[in-house]
């Protein structure tokens, strides 16, 4: 992959990829405490299910000569560092422990940065009919039918949606006013801090991207969000070298669990594996960690959205893996069933593929039957060109420095989603997150599978097959999300 460890795809600086490397800087405590016989790596450890093994495993971690990070004894992971190559073979000895794995294939260092955005000027004045200045450019919004969801509610206050992401610009004209400053957090290095500036974006502008997409407010100052009216948490999962490192999406989890989010987006998939395989003892304790808060944040009333990912790869039939590890040197390995995108494939998830303006899957968006639950405007810049103003085939939304640029992949068309899940949330505020699924896979308009094989543009180089009915197939899930019926559902 290759759009931010966020979400990555094979696309131009012009299309937002984020093309970095490296990690999180490591406190100096858990440096000093490590041994200086290997890189300093970062650990899921994964306890049995009693009550207080979560004690005994941190024992047993320091024991063998590791540093406790964090420790979330409600769902039986420990985050821990060592720099000693035994280590997890020193755990996986315990009786106490399920299952242990490395979460990351480097050592632990200083991150790079990601590359420039492409910017859209504000006009100088609110157009005459009152909408935002750059609402004109806004096909996706009009597509999925936010202007008539509006005339009935703009969405709930008590609604909260969270953006697990590379932090939120907090000072932006059009999210200062729905951020909730009390609700964010930074999960970078495996546990939450909540100072006011852990969680901004300091090298991404992916995070304030996605949080305008789903409630940028209707203020007259630029774009409007899908629901304006909710609020918004940042939760910091991204580090400045563009990697969600396990520990760092797990916290993000059981955060949002705890602080008792209704939605949370991922346009991300989990480093450093595109693929978590269950024959691999590190991937499957990742897989099982990851698992688990993901499980705990849905317990807890969660909805989970997440992109599907932008390498055009039919999620239902797996079977080679190019580009993992990320963090290190990608070797090619096959892949098949048992090998899982985090956390777009686990279970209750609602995945998410792209579209452009003409309503067709995006040429880079990966798909499956089963897989893909929705499918949403993520953007198409090569093939599905507007007829804006601009004539951007990419998503236009909010970044730092209240500036507004384009970008397109399943990062974009996530949010998408989970802004219509916030309305639906609004509308029902009765519904958990099993039920809210349910409604926002229901309210989708269906989009039948293109005949023969998908070939956009005609050169071959982005054929797909899709499988399944109008109702649910593998570009589409049960449809494209629809902010217009979410808005009106109460009265079906």
């Amino acid at each position: 992959m290759s759009v931010p460890r966020i979400r990555r795809s094979a696309l131009t600086a012009a299309c937002l990829v984020l093309a970095t490397a490296g990690a999180l800087a490591l406190p100096a405590t858990a440096a000093n405490a490590a041994p200086a016989d290997g890189p300093l790596l970062s650990y899921v450890v994964n306890t049995k299910a009693n009550h207080g093994q979560t004690q005994k495993a941190e024992r047993e971690i320091r024991a063998a000569g590791g540093t406790v990070v964090a420790s979330y004894e409600r769902i039986g992971v420990v985050i821990a560092h060592s720099a000693d190559p035994g280590f997890a073979a020193t755990l996986r000895a315990s009786k106490a422990i399920d299952s242990v794995g490395a979460s990351r294939t480097a050592g632990i260092l200083a991150a790079d940065v990601e590359d420039t955005v492409q910017e859209a000027a504000v006009p100088a004045a609110v157009p005459a009919d009152g909408s935002e200045p750059l609402w004109a450019n806004q096909w996706d919004m009009r597509q999925i039918g936010v202007d008539r969801a509006h005339r009935t509610t703009l969405g709930s206050r008590s609604v909260v949606v969270g953006v697990l992401d590379a932090g939120v610009d907090a000072t932006h004209e059009d999210l200062a006013a729905n951020v909730d400053p009390a609700l964010s957090a930074s999960c970078l290095g495996g546990s939450p801090d909540t100072s006011w500036q852990s969680w901004q974006p300091t090298s991404s502008d992916h995070g304030t991207h996605v949080a305008g997409t789903i409630a940028a407010a209707k203020n007259g100052k630029g774009i409007e969000g899908i629901a304006p009216g909710v609020r918004l948490a940042a939760v910091k999962v991204v580090d400045d070298g563009g990697f969600i490192y396990p520990e760092y999406a797990i916290c993000g989890f059981v955060w949002a669990a705890e602080h008792h989010f209704q939605v949370t987006n991922n346009s991300y998939y989990v480093d450093p594996w595109m693929f978590n395989c269950a024959d691999d003892p590190d991937q499957a304790a990742i897989s099982e960690a990851v698992r688990r808060a993901v499980d705990y944040s849905r317990r807890n009333g969660v909805l989970n959205v997440a992109a599907a990912g932008n390498e055009n790869i039919d999620l239902a039939h797996k079977t080679v893996d190019v580009s993992s590890p990320d963090d290190t040197t990608p070797v090619e390995r096959p892949i098949n069933e048992n090998c899982l995108d985090l956390p777009a494939e686990l279970p209750g998830v609602v995945a998410v593929s792209s579209v452009g303006f003409k309503g067709d899957k995006s040429y880079y968006s990966s798909y499956g039957l089963n897989k893909v639950a929705v499918a949403a405007p993520g953007g198409d810049a090569r093939y599905q060109l507007p007829d804006t103003p601009d004539r951007n085939g990419r998503v236009l939304s909010t970044v730092r420095g209240n500036k507004y640029a384009y970008m397109q992949g399943t990062s974009m068309a996530a949010p998408h989603a989970a802004g219509v899940a916030a309305l639906l949330a609004s509308t029902h505020p009765w519904a958990g997150p099993d039920q809210l699924r349910a409604l926002l896979l229901k309210q989708a308009d269906a989009h039948a599978c293109p005949t023969g094989v998908y070939n956009p543009g005609g050169t071959g180089a982005f054929t797909a097959t899709c499988e399944g009915p109008d109702a649910n197939n593998g570009f589409y899930g049960t449809g494209v999300v629809s902010a217009a019926k979410a808005a009106d559902w109460w009265r079906n």
